[in-house]
Parts: C-alpha cells; structure tokens; sequence
C-alpha cells in the first residue's frame, strides 16, 4: 500500500511542476512569480521530478518550437516524424540536451524571457543528482515493498517526467476528440481530465497557447492545475495575466 502511495503522491507532484512551473509558467509564462518564489519552484520541481528532473530553459525553449513547428520535420517531438513513442522519447532528450547545454543555435524568440538557473540546474541536471534519487527510490522500494509486483512501478517513478510528456506528445496527436479546428493532430485526451491535470486538453491548448485554462470550453473539461492557480493567484504566491478569450465564437 505504501508503494502505490508513494507512486500517486510522486505522479501528481511531479506533473504538478511539470504543467505549473515549465509549461506554463516557463514556456508561456501565463502568470509571473518574484524572484525568490521562482527559486524555490526549481528546488521543489527538481525534489518531486527526482531523477527525471527537468530544466525550466530547456523544457521551455523546446516546447515553444512544439508550438512554433508542430508537426513538420522541425517538431521536437510529433508522432507524424517517429515511428513510435519510444523513437520520440530518444529524439526529444537528445533535442532537449542540446538545448539546454547550449550545443544548438536557438533563435532568439525562443529564448525570450525562459527562466534560467545555470548553476542550480547544473546540479539536479548532473549524473550525481540523478544517481542519488535513483538509490534513494531504490532503497525505498527495498524497505516498503511487500510484494514482487510492486517492483513493476520502479521504472515510472524513475522516468516519470518523460512518461508525462509521452502521453501528451504522443498520444494526445492521436488519441481522443477535438474541439476546435487546427493546423495540427492535436486533440484532448479525456472528457474529465483525472490523470493529467488539465494538460489532456490539448487540443484546447494548441488553439489558445497563451490561456492559462487547458479546459473550460465544455462544462467537463475540469483542468486542475488551473484550479490550484487560481488559489495561488488569490493568496498571491502568483500573480496570473488577465487574459479574456471568447471560446465559443471559435468553436
């Protein structure tokens, strides 16, 4: 019971920051932060995403260029380029690492703004700090586990960021239904979005980038990351930009 708790609690925090903090703070910046809050969302993005953590520049530049390109040969990661999540999974790390070590020119729109934290993001990025949390989960399954299937979960805790964003970049250009008519494949996975947080309706977001609700365009499309920023924003940890779209008139 302890080990599909921890697998939860690790599910939902990790992707958590992953929507919050990269997608929609550092890649379209929907709301702002003071400089000390940014801070501490890097530490608390890298304590909950563990050895799968993920730089805010790197993940944001790259999925501005989802955006920008999406599905054309120049797409970070589309499934009308790879032959399977697995060939997608491999391409988007190594774009991802080129990004974020600077070993590509980026043009400068993509770079505008992104949160960057070189030497903090040099640590949880290293070989050391993904080794550790390795061995830390590691021994954690050792002491808590009480039955051999349990062990299964270990590999999702591992690569659990990548396992987030194969089930939008993959899946959600393939599975699911539209609300609107757009340029691309993508589409919203669920009616009530329970395992994603709101990043599910991504048919939604790729017609409104810039909205900071994934969801509200029918009465089920619930997105719960937006819920826990509308909190934030109230209690002004986080100060969201007013932006007003008519979703029905483009229906």
């Amino acid at each position: 019971m302890l080990i599909l708790l921890f697998v939860i609690v690790m599910w939902y925090s990790g992707l958590f920051f992953q929507s919050f903090f990269l997608h929609r703070y550092a890649a379209h910046q929907t709301f702002t932060m003071s400089k000390t809050a940014e801070k501490i969302t890097f530490v608390l993005t890298w304590i909950f995403q563990g050895p799968s953590y993920l730089s805010a520049y790197g993940y944001g530049i790259m999925h501005r260029m989802h955006h920008a390109y999406t599905d054309t040969d120049k797409d970070p990661h589309s499934p009308s380029y790879d032959e399977n999540p697995f060939a997608m999974m491999w391409k988007t790390k190594n774009i991802y690492q080129d990004i974020n070590n600077d070993r590509v020119a980026v043009d400068a729109k993509f770079k505008k703004n992104v949160p960057q934290w070189k030497r903090f993001d040099a640590f949880a990025s290293s070989r050391f700090s993904r080794v550790l949390w390795g061995v830390l989960y590691i021994t954690f399954f050792a002491v808590f586990a009480s039955a051999w299937w349990q062990w299964l979960f270990l590999p999702v805790v591992l690569a659990m960021a990548p396992i987030h964003g194969v089930i939008i970049n993959w899946f959600g250009h393939i599975l699911g239904y539209r609300n609107f008519k757009t340029k691309d494949t993508s589409k919203n996975l669920f009616r009530f979005d329970f395992l994603m947080m709101g990043e599910g309706y991504h048919n939604n977001h790729h017609k409104f980038g810039s909205r900071p609700n994934f969801g509200g365009v029918r009465w089920y499309e619930i997105d719960v990351t937006y819920l826990i920023m509308r909190f934030l924003h109230r209690i002004n940890l986080i100060q969201m930009k007013p932006i007003k779209i008519d979703v029905q008139r483009h229906r």
